[in-house]
């Protein structure tokens, strides 16, 4: 998790025992935290002292968890949105030269199509927690038109489906954490393959109850936005080209776990053709093997 906690009090200062803590363990320990999420859309959050600072806590336990020796030259590949502004990019390099000797910002789209050895005639669809990123890739660095960033990614569907389950069942102990908890088991879109039954809490009781129907309203509330902007990237290729980039379609980031993801974006482009759809093998880590060859 990209996220920085610090104690809320005295109390848990003694808990914690130190200033700050990041990752996964500040998400477990949240309850006593003031969790910070200086990366939010994949971008620094705000422009204050305060989130630079946050931000660079971020970084600094990145670094340390690389274990460089007291000699060793430390080059960070960053990821961002596709579309992320200059004045942004420029920020976070300028943060980032603080703490490693060399930095390099890149999108995250693209640093996926050049690890998978994808860099012509490809789409790649990157479904992250903050923002949807996808980059029409043409054999050269993509430009601001070959590519388009989304606001609806995985916390719009944890959102949407915490609001689908209550209208259902209002009595049950809700908040966005339980929802992402319910998407991580049970995401699909189109046809389900199972019926989505979850342990939540009622008036402290545990309750099961059947959320198939808001799990697929959630989760299929990203495609419209995400197969518009497919199809637009897919015409700013030349005619002669567009029939091969139908087959070379790529999804990417965590949201490429969806169940069913594939065969549903196939069938919506069937219009313009035979499209071959694919999710990539490790969500978790092919941008990661995309920055390393490119360093």
């Amino acid at each position: 998790e990209s996220v920085v906690g610090y104690p809320k009090d005295v109390i848990g200062l003694k808990l914690l025992g130190r200033p700050y803590v990041v990752g996964d363990e500040a998400f477990e320990m949240r309850s006593y935290l003031d969790i910070r999420y200086p990366l939010q859309d994949g971008v620094l959050s705000e422009i204050s002292d305060r989130d630079i600072e946050v931000a660079r806590h971020l970084l600094t336990h990145v670094v340390k968890s690389a274990e460089p020796g007291p000699n060793d030259e430390i080059c960070a590949v960053i990821g961002v949105p596709a579309r992320a502004s200059a004045a942004n990019k420029a920020l976070l390099l300028k943060m980032a030269q603080e703490v490693v000797h060399t930095a390099l910002v890149v999108s995250e789209p693209f640093m996926v199509g050049y690890g998978l050895d994808k860099l012509i005639n490809t789409i790649i669809v990157d479904i992250g927690a903050g923002t949807t990123d996808i980059c029409a890739l043409k054999g050269t660095v993509p430009g601001p038109e070959d590519q388009v960033t989304l606001t609806k990614a995985g916390n719009y569907v944890d959102e949407r489906l915490q609001n689908a389950i209550l209208e259902r069942h209002p009595e049950l102990q809700m908040n966005v954490n339980v929802a992402c908890a319910v998407k991580e088991q049970f995401s699909f879109v189109g046809t389900p393959t199972e019926v989505a039954s979850f342990e939540f809490r009622a008036a402290g009781k545990p309750v099961r109850a059947d959320v198939t129907e808001p799990v697929k309203i959630a989760c299929e509330a990203l495609m419209p936005d995400i197969i518009e902007s497919i199809e637009t990237l897919l015409r700013s290729f030349q005619p002669e080209y567009q029939a091969t980039v139908l087959q070379n379609i790529v999804f990417a980031g965590g949201g490429s776990r969806i169940r069913g993801l594939a065969a549903y974006v196939k069938e919506k482009l069937r219009p313009f053709g035979d499209a071959n759809v694919t999710c990539v093998k490790d969500p978790t880590f092919d941008g990661c093997r995309g920055a390393l060859r490119l360093a």
